[in-house]
């Protein structure tokens, strides 16, 4: 039996995302407009409003629906706003980000990654991303953010990240040891740093960013 989208994607935000406290209706009406399911590895194309986190290429996933959507509300984005996203992925994040802020770059170390999203986004005609394929621990932006996200774990303080924010600017990251990782908002404030504990969760790590190994002797 063909699966209604339009039907799954409205239940999906009424179901899942609404109740985990996602409120904010810019958010949601991004969520009930950006075709998830054309983001989604066509093998798991039926999979694509299911609460779970779905595996991409080189090890990678997506996020469940209620993290990208908390994730999306954390941000509180303006129309006029300047994004920063740390791990493209299958590109729907992005996709979101174009359509609540002004200006998004998206900087992704897998370049089949990287030509597959920016082929998706051409053809949807989003033309404020500008895609970026390096290694984000070597990159340098060039330029302050309103807001960033990193869709990947990180094990240590993410000071690198936090210095590309504007004054006000916020940051959202998923931080601390597996299974228990804690998701954050780091707010900057003059040349200090605001954070609030969002909520618990468990995410893959960004590359270069997980725990120093343990040896047991």
């Amino acid at each position: 039996m063909p699966i209604d989208f339009q039907q799954a994607r409205h239940a999906m935000v009424e179901q899942q995302v609404r109740p985990w406290d996602v409120l904010d209706p810019r958010v949601l009406d991004t969520l009930m407009t950006v075709r998830r399911e054309d983001f989604v590895p066509l093998r798991h194309r039926k999979l694509a409003f299911a609460d779970l986190p779905l595996p991409l290429e080189h090890g990678e996933v997506m996020m469940k629906p209620v993290v990208e959507g908390r994730m999306l509300q954390a941000m509180n984005l303006e129309p006029g706003d300047e994004v920063l996203e740390i791990g493209t992925g299958s590109g729907f994040i992005t996709a979101c980000l174009a359509a609540l802020a002004r200006d998004v770059t998206s900087v992704e170390r897998h370049a089949d990654f990287v030509e597959r999203v920016r082929q998706r986004l051409a053809n949807d005609h989003v033309t404020n991303v500008r895609l970026e394929c390096a290694d984000v621990f070597t990159w340098q932006p060039g330029r302050l953010f309103d807001a960033i996200c990193v869709t990947g774990a990180v094990a240590t303080d993410p000071e690198r990240f936090g210095a590309w924010l504007k004054p006000g600017g916020r940051l959202f990251v998923i931080h601390g040891a597996s299974p228990v990782q804690e998701a954050l908002r780091i707010t900057r404030r003059g040349e200090g740093f605001h954070r609030e504990s969002l909520f618990e969760t468990d995410v893959p790590y960004l590359h270069g960013a997980a725990p120093a190994p343990h040896f047991a002797f």
